[in-house]
């Protein structure tokens, strides 16, 4: 966190996260929406009953705060009603905003080929190609190493991906190209 003077309230928040292996850029997040709530209030976010949270909620949808900003700002503060504060029927009426899911855009093979020639060297082409065909991330794809390859099974281990987690990503069966 910032070097600011944390309040007890803040304090008990970030030892209630810390209690729960919280990732600390969801504790972040959450403190960053609870510091929305009291600047919203203008006193502390301990004192909101939940009117204040219902005209809170409907300010984010005002100002056009995106979907999962809203639905990551519900969860902050219901566990922040809920666990810190004990007070659960507070933010018992929150509620996630749905948001209709889009189709990914999948290239075409001509585009993923020249995608693949537009790469500057051996090296940047079979990152693009593990990172396309196995469907990694970019952390993941700079965090592999040779003993991660299993050609047998044709099988990548990728170790600590999203959220810490180890899992595995199918190779594609032209991964040598």
């Amino acid at each position: 966190m910032t070097k600011e003077c944390i309040t007890p309230l803040r304090r008990r928040m970030i030892e209630d996260m810390t209690v729960r292996h919280l990732a600390s850029e969801t504790q972040r997040n959450y403190i960053r929406a609870v510091k929305t709530l009291a600047s919203f209030l203008g006193r502390s976010p301990d004192t909101a009953t939940a009117e204040d949270l219902r005209l809170f909620q409907l300010r984010l949808n005002a100002t056009h705060v995106r979907p999962p900003t809203i639905n990551a700002t519900v969860t902050a503060l219901r566990f922040f009603f809920g666990v810190t504060l004990d007070r659960a029927e507070a933010a018992r009426h929150l509620t996630f905003v749905h948001e209709p899911r889009k189709l990914p855009v999948v290239l075409s093979p001509e585009e993923v080929a020249r995608l693949l020639e537009a790469a500057p060297g051996v090296k940047y082409k079979a990152a693009l190609s593990v990172a396309y065909g196995a469907g990694l991330r970019v952390s993941e794809v700079v965090s592999l190493k040779v003993s991660d390859i299993d050609s047998t099974r044709m099988m990548l281990r990728v170790e600590q991906g999203k959220g810490g987690k180890d899992r595995y990503a199918m190779l594609s069966p032209q991964w040598d190209r």
